[in-house]
């Protein structure tokens, strides 16, 4: 098959065929990777024994993995088309160990660069973003399949990469490729009359994620856009994606001078706002819609992934995040795509991309509760995950029920409901884990100019210390205590200051946070 022709077909169309293939790749072994590809490779060190057999191997093979099998060889005729690709390191992020090559998916490398790969390996999380991003007429932009809501997550994962590294560089090139990217998307898929983007919701690019209708089976297939009416949806996770992406151009702008720009973006941005306040937001539910059909009717089931988004991104105010993290449905074992069953499903053949665990959506809503304070929400996050992946390795999906690794049922080329395969060595399984330890625990909060601290520790995890963490020209050991997310004391190198390291320090600092139980639940 042609590379051209392959980017053109999602890759959830041909798991079934897949299997157990191989991926047709070469990684990296993990010494070659940490020696010479750019990664640190910092140490996850929890006081309890037991937390840290729980937790701490996790993580440890997490970086491994992420280090070694996940990062390959980028051939520049694929994955250079924008001819921005560096090498040293010549590498990239892959999807993971069950596809086949090429695995140039904007989804995939985004979330990827977004959630781990900046910040432990800048190049190959730089080579990473820029490995989807192909040159237009009018210059940079992320390449243009027919996946065309996946396109918008590569704006925050590409500002969140300028914060990590202060690449002011990359953020010229950046800023280019994301107003380019947005107004093609505008162009094409904005629905005026709802003040809404269509297209199907972030992690469901298969039929299983959707009600009857759209979802027809009249249809042979499982890919989303070969049902009837689903490019006309408006989901909330793709509209947050959209609502995050155009408050980043704002702030790209104004950091690059553009201040005119950045308040029409801000402006663009607020108004996307009040159109999924006004389509989507349930009051009398505390929570959102899933989506809104083209004919302005809402579904009401819950998205995962649309809710920690809606929160991770600004899209609910506080008051909203409040509700959302006391009435949103848990799974025995997590949170889902989709909740609750569309009638074709249920427990005993639960839908692909309905009510299954995928690890990055749960992880997402970990990290949306570390980020608002929730640590027992935090907590019982982090601990179904590790649960999921104890025993397991990194897999794509897992039942909801009894926690096994499944790939759900589709609706396939047979016509007929099928019984998917769950991928294994699923890279963005195993950076969902590392983000909710870096970012969630730690707290790890980036700006252009300091690395704030804003932790999230259970009771009964600490102490605990990250080590040897590469930041710009810096190594840092930062060490917690307590329990809580409001921050009694922090010491740097010793002394008294603020849970801050500015972003133009140098050497080996020591940092040292004591945090205290924060009694109202929901932080600023």
């Amino acid at each position: 098959m042609a590379v051209d022709e392959q980017q053109r077909i999602s890759r959830r169309r041909f798991l079934t065929a897949l299997g157990a293939a191989g991926s047709g790749i070469v990684p990296l072994r993990a010494e070659e990777a940490a020696g010479g590809n750019g990664y640190t490779m910092p140490s996850l060190v929890f006081e309890d024994p037991a937390t840290q057999r729980r937790l701490g191997g996790l993580y440890a093979t997490a970086l491994t993995d992420l280090a070694g099998a996940h990062s390959v060889r980028a051939d520049p005729s694929v994955y250079d088309r924008a001819g921005l690709l560096t090498d040293p390191p010549g590498t990239v992020v892959r999807a993971g160990g069950g596809y086949p090559a090429p695995q140039r998916w904007t989804r995939d490398a985004a979330v990827n660069a977004w959630h781990a790969v900046s910040l432990l390996a800048p190049a190959v999380g730089r080579n990473t973003l820029w490995s989807v991003v192909e040159r237009g007429p009018d210059g940079l932009i992320v390449q243009q399949d027919n996946q065309w809501w996946d396109q918008i997550v590569w704006v925050p994962a590409a500002w969140h990469h300028y914060q990590v590294t202060g690449d002011r560089a990359f953020l010229a090139q950046a800023y280019e490729t994301s107003v380019h990217t947005l107004a093609a998307r505008r162009a094409r898929d904005f629905d005026a009359t709802y003040g809404l983007f269509r297209g199907p919701g972030f992690m469901n690019d298969g039929i299983s994620g959707y009600p009857d209708p759209p979802a027809s089976d009249r249809v042979r297939s499982s890919f989303v856009l070969d049902h009837p009416g689903t490019d006309r949806v408006m989901c909330l996770s793709t509209n947050c994606l959209y609502y995050g992406a155009r408050s980043v151009l704002a702030d790209m702008a104004e950091t690059l001078g553009e201040t005119g720009l950045a308040a029409s973006f801000r402006a663009d941005a607020a108004e996307l706002r009040r159109a999924v306040d006004r389509h989507l937001w349930r009051p009398e539910a505390g929570t959102y819609a899933y989506l809104l059909h083209a004919t302005g009717q809402a579904d009401t089931s819950q998205e995962g992934a649309g809710l920690a988004l809606a929160l991770l991104l600004g899209v609910a105010d506080r008051h909203q995040a409040r509700q959302v993290l006391d009435t949103t449905h848990w799974q025995p074992h997590g949170i889902v795509n989709v909740w609750p069953h569309f009638p074709r499903f249920g427990d005993t053949r639960p839908g692909r991309h309905n009510v299954m665990v995928w690890p990055l959506v749960h992880g997402l809503y970990g990290q949306a509760a570390a980020d608002a304070g929730r640590t027992d929400l935090f907590a019982r996050a982090v601990d179904l995950l590790a649960g999921l992946f104890s025993g397991t390795g990194f897999y794509e999906l897992y039942d909801s029920v009894s926690g096994a690794v499944d790939g759900g049922w589709q609706t396939g080329g047979s016509g007929r409901a099928e019984h998917f395969v769950s991928q294994p060595d699923q890279t963005w399984s195993g950076t969902a884990y590392l983000r909710l330890l870096h970012e969630g625990l730690f707290g790890l909060t980036f700006t252009e100019n300091a690395l704030r601290l804003r932790p999230c520790l259970p009771e009964g995890w600490g102490p605990v210390s990250l080590r040897g963490l590469r930041y710009r020209d810096m190594t840092l050991d930062i060490g917690l205590s307590g329990s809580g997310s409001r921050v009694r004391s922090c010491t740097v190198d010793g002394r008294p200051g603020e849970p801050v390291v500015p972003a133009d320090g140098t050497g080996h600092h020591t940092v040292h946070v004591a945090l205290d139980d924060d009694v109202l639940g929901l932080r600023s």
